[in-house]
């Protein structure tokens, strides 16, 4: 079996290193002024205010791992067992829901603006498909090498995926917890999203498939 082409490489890679400044332009982001709560406000927040340039960088870098990740395991995928080519799309869509967001701010107070909205509606979709899409793939991945050793992970991070989502939904319709603990929520459903992606990157370019040798009893 031969190994990866060099675009799915290049792919994995730039999802991993897109992961990596995504969480520290976050960190980032935090720390500067004026200083928004982690715990009560969406991350959609750092995108106001006068650094709110950074988080709009990166909700850019998220569409771009994003889009990355879909490319690496669309041609990765053996097309002999059926890409999840729907599952693939529901991600995808995450991902240019990131764009989305990048334009779109939202509204921290007052009444609703159109690109409020627009953020708003985007994101509430953009969160739901990357989870639907996360089960969709790791339920799809086929009983060969190296899938199978990855798809236990992947389906256990899609599931908490889908768990935090809900879980963060569920704590819309409740006043205390949107008020208090809204960001921590979104910030859990988020790390569990990214962590699935990760996860199946790094495990796919250090298992990546080698050329096929003879078993000893045909040498």
């Amino acid at each position: 079996m031969p190994g990866w082409l060099p675009a799915v490489r290049w792919a994995l890679r730039t999802t991993i290193v897109g992961i990596a400044i995504y969480i520290v332009l976050d960190i980032v982001a935090q720390l500067l002024p004026p200083h928004y709560s982690p715990i009560r406000q969406a991350e959609s927040d750092l995108g106001v205010g006068p650094y709110g340039w950074v988080m709009d960088v990166n909700f850019v870098i998220r569409g771009i791992l994003s889009l990355a990740f879909v490319y690496g395991l669309y041609r990765a995928w053996p097309k002999a067992l059926g890409t999840p080519r729907a599952s693939l799309a529901l991600i995808g869509a995450w991902g240019v829901g990131a764009f989305v967001l990048a334009v779109s701010p939202t509204d921290i107070s007052g009444p609703a603006t159109l690109h409020g909205t627009v953020h708003l509606v985007t994101a509430f979709l953009s969160f739901l498909f990357v989870a639907v899409g996360a089960l969709g793939v790791s339920y799809s991945m086929p009983d060969a090498a190296p899938w199978l050793a990855v798809r236990p992970y992947a389906r256990a991070l899609a599931v908490l995926t889908a768990i935090a989502l809900v879980v963060l939904f569920l704590g819309t319709g409740i006043p205390r917890v949107e008020e208090n603990l809204f960001g921590l929520l979104e910030r859990i459903f988020l790390g569990f999203a990214l962590l699935w992606m990760l996860v199946v990157c790094l495990h796919l370019l250090r298992s990546e498939p080698s050329e096929s040798r003879p078993s000893p009893s045909h040498l």
